[in-house]
């Protein structure tokens, strides 16, 4: 059965906590947005595992605090509880004036867990630069 719009505002406001979570510093919180075996391919080596993601964060604040997270142009697909979700990201430091860090596509599979949707992986590719 094809998702309905219920699962797929869901899956959206997954992705916003997800954002939320990262900007803020909240380890517990972000990994909570992944599945207990979710992997993170976003850095120089995949990230798996509640612990492991949780503890990414705390790297990611101490190395880009006050950057944020910005998402649109969300695509999601899926047939019961398994689904793909692909946005395209801009990473915005609002320090110093703001300017872009980073723009790429996240590429998403998604699964739901006692009825909540979670990444099971997440893929960061960023886009080329000159």
């Amino acid at each position: 059965m094809a998702l309905d719009a219920a699962d797929k505002m869901e899956i959206l406001e997954l992705a916003a906590r997800y954002n939320h979570a990262i900007d803020f510093g909240d380890g517990e919180a972000w990994a909570g947005t992944f599945t207990e075996d979710g992997v993170f391919n976003g850095g120089p080596q995949p990230v798996s595992g509640h612990v492991a993601l949780a503890q990414f964060v705390a790297g990611f604040g101490q190395q880009m605090a006050g950057a944020r997270h910005w998402t649109n142009n969300h695509i999601v697909d899926g047939d019961g509880d398994s689904a793909t979700h692909s946005c395209y990201l801009n990473l915005v430091q609002t320090k110093d004036g703001g300017s872009s860090i980073i723009t790429g596509i996240y590429n998403d599979k998604l699964t739901k867990v006692d009825g909540q949707w979670r990444f099971t992986e997440r893929n960061v590719t960023p886009d080329a630069r000159d």
